[in-house]
């Protein structure tokens, strides 16, 4: 991540030019086949498998890796539409979207790490229903790397004394830190991303809040039967 920031910071201060010409850029989106998004499909699953599988080789070559995904988009580009459209579609990614997301991402990291909940509370199925619900309100406000990073450690501190507490944390990634984000352009990058390309800052809240709300409630309904089981 900070190399890829490092290379935008270089680009966007010895060429500026070309960082203010990246703001469009000639790809004919809407024509592009799906093919195009497998090299991205396969670097998420690198992310997903690669501490599971191959955890050693993922240690030290993640870098690499990731960087081979990347090569097996911008070389097609290249030969498909030129040196140049896809230098541009490169530049346009680098300064235009994944800095800004970078900047709103410190931001939430710098502001949320430094909110510390102190309390005694027990981890009972309730306890934990209601930090779920809270933090998956807040992710949509304070975005899902706040949300996640205020409410990560006070419950595991309230779930350190039970036997079985591992669901709760994989149920947190999945209202907090996921499902939590879907309504606000703060919540989720793809959102945010949307937002810089023209959508209404409240499109999501108005047209997403069914289904986060269907999707949210049948998790924690879920969550709440197996943390009753288990407590």
């Amino acid at each position: 991540m900070w190399v890829a920031t490092k290379a935008a910071i270089v680009v966007a201060v010895l060429f500026p030019a070309q960082a203010f010409g990246a703001e469009e850029h000639g790809l004919p989106g809407a024509s592009m086949s799906l093919w195009w998004a497998l090299p991205f499909a396969g670097l998420l699953l690198s992310i997903a498998t690669g501490p599971l599988l191959f955890l050693h080789v993922w240690e030290h070559h993640y870098g690499k890796i990731a960087a081979l995904w990347g090569a097996l988009v911008v070389l097609p580009l290249a030969v498909a539409f030129g040196v140049p459209t896809a230098t541009e579609a490169v530049l346009h990614a680098l300064l235009t979207e994944y800095m800004s997301f970078i900047i709103l991402l410190f931001a939430l990291f710098t502001i949320s790490g430094g909110i510390l909940l102190a309390g005694n509370i027990h981890g009972t199925p309730l306890v934990n229903a209601g930090l779920l619900l809270v933090g998956a309100l807040l992710a949509s406000v304070i975005g899902t790397t706040g949300a996640s990073m205020i409410l990560i450690r006070p419950i595991i501190r309230a779930n350190d004394n039970r036997r079985f507490n591992a669901h709760v944390v994989i149920f947190f990634i999945f209202l907090v830190s996921n499902i939590g984000g879907s309504l606000t352009p703060l919540g989720d990058p793809p959102l945010f991303v949307g937002f810089l390309r023209g959508v209404d800052f409240f499109w999501t809240t108005t047209n997403l809040w069914r289904e986060t709300l269907f999707v949210g409630g049948v998790v924690l309904g879920i969550f709440l039967v197996i943390d009753i089981i288990l407590h």
